[in-house]
């Protein structure tokens, strides 16, 4: 955006008394053309100064006369063109004054009202004021050829429009101004590098170099024209002068060279070992100065450390490798000319780090906070010199991970290093500490590069990531302003009450954000960054069925649900939904389950909730599909307190009672009565399964836990029939579902048909069966294996594919030579005296051959193999 853009929607009045020689009206139709010009940087009176001057003031007249032709008051602008053209034809610097100070009016104004000016604007600028520096070295090298040739006091000699002065006082003008001219260039080139490391943070980013190579080609052609001057005036200067003035043109070539060797495309800041990697490097004036070779220049990748990195930027780059730190496979490519585009560039696409050596860390600091780079370097010769020239150049800092779980770490680390981190620095050094209003900035353009959305973070979000990260719930917003935040905060101190670092929650919401609640976000349907104490505070006085979406606080990548309903006193409460993971919204959506509920009504403050979210319902499927099958669905309900049923009443059976499950547990090496006797014992009452109060102040939603245990040990908790049991059950969500815990149950005397029932989820709170199955996430069931199996923990569970088991054979006519399906082929086969004193008692009911068993779960029946646990819904009372 120009400055003009923004001036032209403020009220003229504001600018009436910027000038009284130049009419507003020109202003206006000179538009974004005034600001284009390199009013600002003539400030001067010599020749090139008056000179210029005198050039913009004839563009300026042209431009007006053709703005003039379409405009209706032709005649009175035509009047005002000529008024200026009188008034500052013979004085165009002063035009340049006026012109000038009307600019300085005008930024001072939005200055004034935004607090700033566009980036573009002052990107122009910049261009605006290299450009004249280098019109103004080429003045000068022609003031230098024409006072060579006309030579000192030579008769006849026309003399030059400038004072006369002598020849090596305006070659020291010169190689100074081209000095300045090169210190631009690198300036501008660090900006380029500092704004492609914030683009990894999620910055906007002009990758294009076409710009900064065209810069860097057309100062090296002054340059050449320059050092030619110098040579051919060596006479004129002295042995003195002349080997300062080559020494000083030879360091100003060799910074244009070395810094214009560039990093195009980095490699990824977290580089995962044994994973392949792309990279390029780019020599902008390579097209100009490579000197043709029968052979091609190679660029060779090596990764160094922070303490090497150091090494190389103490002693400019001039230095070689001694050892990498690291193995790169296909390390070394080609440095070639594109003659189409005009680019000399190395692509590096087949990159493979196989391994990396560590160094020494200092205090506390881990794998993931140890920083390096790849060093890319090459060989080349430049012409017309034939100067033999070492180029060198780093990455940007990379974290080495050698598994997945470091990745979250490795992105903090890299996060704080792009965001705190110098243009000119030792590498790779970056503040400790940084003002907490600089880390809101970053969060937000971390977020909205993420989720790629443009509503971002307000100021209530920072509020409260200020009270998450800082512990401090009683200072006010602008009491954080004033504050720093330190990297140990950030991601190395664990939240009060909590498992995890303030970067490792917050990267849990970014990513789940990212993956399921993108329009949600975007539609401003998520309050998101709140405390649950303050959603209480903002709910309580709300009729009921008002909720809101807020981020889990003590769950990592979690969204949940707050809501007002009426309590068994009648007060008004505030319930808070089991939050949902990015598991259980890829299962069924947030908008759908939002739909589900009954209990939810108006999201907050007041508006509907089908109106917020209809737009995000899936369409249902009803009747029959095209193969004729009738449609199913999930639906999700909430099981508030005031719904369950009393302890006293849990063995009730609510339901039908659901087909029995067969699973054989996996028994002990030693088989004796005494040993049996735990499981032959009744684990469970014959009721079917019925969920139990949470301990949490999460609602219960009825998508039951049923957990399988790879193996169990003895002695078992042993429960008569019909009691109810201990502890609440544990939340739960759709997603988290597994199978029913394996049980023998001994018939009663007075039993006609003993059968094998579900356990009550309250049985299952008992240490023993807290055993993390294949399927069941860890973090839902605590407890180590190693306590629970005498012999160790067991092997990680491999994904094979289910073998087919034949028709189950009754036990009194199962063959006594081989062990049976449920042992293990290492157990001793037990005696026939054991075996009859076991079959004394009937372990099974009578029941009819299992059909054959297929890839896929049973939709009623439950027959798998040893130890397995699979999903089956068909042991899921209370669900279609």
């Amino acid at each position: 955006m120009s400055l003009w853009n923004l001036v032209s929607h403020m009220a003229p009045e504001e600018f009436s008394s910027l000038s009284t020689e130049f009419p507003w009206s020109l202003r206006c139709l000179l538009a974004e053309w005034l600001e284009n010009q390199p009013w600002e940087f003539i400030n001067g009176s010599d020749a090139f100064c008056t000179s210029m001057a005198s050039r913009m003031l004839s563009d300026m007249l042209e431009k007006l006369r053709s703005a003039a032709g379409s405009d209706g008051q032709q005649c009175q602008i035509l009047q005002q063109v000529s008024s200026i053209e009188s008034t500052f034809r013979r004085d165009p610097l002063r035009l340049v004054a006026v012109v000038r100070a009307i600019l300085e009016g005008e930024k001072a104004a939005v200055l004034k009202r935004d607090h700033h000016l566009p980036l573009s604007f002052h990107r122009r600028q910049e261009e605006l004021k290299f450009s004249l520096g280098l019109q103004r070295l080429q003045h000068r090298v022609r003031e230098i050829q024409a006072l060579r040739e006309e030579g000192p006091g030579r008769d006849g000699a026309v003399q030059s429009p400038m004072a006369p002065r002598e020849l090596p006082t305006l070659i020291l003008e010169a190689v100074k101004e081209l000095e300045a001219a090169k210190q631009q260039v690198l300036k501008r080139i660090q900006i380029w590098k500092r704004q492609q490391q914030l683009a990894g943070n999620g910055a906007i980013f002009e990758e294009n170099l076409a710009p900064l190579q065209k810069r860097c080609e057309n100062l090296v052609e002054v340059y050449f024209q320059l050092q030619q001057q110098v040579m051919a005036a060596s006479t004129e200067l002295g042995p003195e002068l002349l080997p300062r003035l080559l020494e000083r043109f030879n360091e100003v070539l060799s910074s244009l060279v070395k810094s214009s060797f560039l990093v195009e495309k980095q490699p990824p800041q977290v580089l995962k070992t044994q994973t392949k990697f792309q990279a390029s490097v780019r020599f902008l004036l390579g097209p100009r100065l490579l000197k043709a070779t029968p052979k091609p220049y190679i660029v060779r990748a090596d990764m160094v450390t922070e303490k090497q990195a150091r090494e190389l930027e103490l002693s400019n780059y001039s230095n070689t490798l001694s050892e990498s730190t690291g193995e790169i496979l296909h390390n070394m490519v080609a440095l070639e000319t594109n003659p189409t585009s005009g680019n000399c560039c190395a692509n590096f696409k087949n990159v493979l780090l196989k391994k990396i050596k560590r160094c020494e860390r200092k205090g506390s600091e881990s794998v993931t906070e140890e920083k390096c780079a790849v060093l890319f370097s090459t060989n080349v010769t430049l012409t017309p010199s034939n100067v033999s020239i070492h180029l060198q150049v780093l990455s940007l800092p990379i974290v080495v991970i050698v598994h997945g779980n470091q990745d979250n770490n490795a992105k903090a680390t890299v996060l704080w290093d792009n965001a705190f981190s110098d243009i000119d620095r030792v590498p790779f050094v970056v503040a400790e500490r940084v003002p907490w209003d600089k880390m809101c900035d970053t969060l937000n353009l971390k977020f909205m590069a993420e989720v790629q959305t443009t509503k971002g973070l307000l100021k209530e979000h920072y509020f409260f990531l200020a009270q998450k990260i800082f512990n401090d719930h009683s200072a006010s917003p602008e009491d954080f302003q004033s504050r720093h935040v330190s990297w140990a905060q950030f991601n190395k101190e664990i939240l009060p009450g909590r498992g995890f670092t303030f970067w490792q929650w917050f990267d849990g919401v970014l990513d789940l954000t990212k993956r399921c609640l993108k329009s949600y976000w975007s539609d401003r349907l998520i309050r998101g960054f709140i405390s649950k104490q303050y959603v209480c505070k903002l709910l309580s006085m709300e009729p009921d069925g008002t909720f809101l979406l807020r981020f889990s606080d003590s769950e990592i990548g979690g969204v949940t649900i707050a809501y007002v309903m009426r309590g068994k006193d009648g007060s008004s409460q505030v319930e808070n939904i089991q939050p949902f993971s990015a598991k259980d919204l890829s299962i069924r959506s947030l908008g759908d389950r939002i739909r589900d509920l009954g209990q939810l009504r108006n999201l907050y403050p007041n508006i509907p909730k089908d109106q917020a979210f209809g737009s995000h319902y899936n369409k249902e499927q009803t009747g029959k599909d095209g193969r004729g099958y009738v449609s199913t669905a999930i639906k999700m309900t909430v099981e508030s307190e005031r719904d369950q049923q009393p302890p006293s009443t849990m063995g009730a059976p609510p339901e039908a009672p659901q087909a029995p499950m067969f699973n054989l547990p996996m028994m002990q090496h030693e088989l004796h009565p005494e040993n049996l006797q735990p499981l032959l014992a009744p684990i469970c009452p014959p009721t079917p399964f019925c969920p139990q109060p949470m301990p949490t102040s999460y609602p219960t939603v009825e998508s039951n836990i049923m957990m399988v245990p790879d193996r169990l040990t003895p002695p078992l908790p042993q429960v008569g029939a019909g009691q109810g049991g201990g502890q609440g059950g544990h939340p739960s969500t759709l997603s988290r579902v597994g199978g029913v815990l394996p049980s023998l149950s001994a018939p009663a005397p007075h039993s006609p048909s003993p059968m094998l029932s579900p356990p009550s989820l309250s049985h299952c709170q008992d240490p023993a069966f807290r055993t993390p199955g294949p399927f069941m996430p860890s973090q839902y069931m605590p407890g180590e294996v190693s306590q629970l199996l005498p012999a160790g923990p067991s092997a990680e569970p491999q994904d094979e594919e289910m073998p087919e088991l034949p028709p189950f054979q009754p036990v009194e006519e199962a063959s006594l030579q081989s062990p049976p399906r449920w042992m293990s082929p290492s157990m001793d086969q037990p005696s026939a005296s054991e075996l009859e004193q076991l079959l004394e008692v009937p372990l099974l009911p009578p029941f009819a051959p299992l059909p054959q068993h297929s890839g896929y779960p049973n939709s009623s029946l439950s027959s798998w193999g040893l130890g397995d646990a699979r999903w089956d819904d068909s042991i899921r009372p209370g669900h279609a």
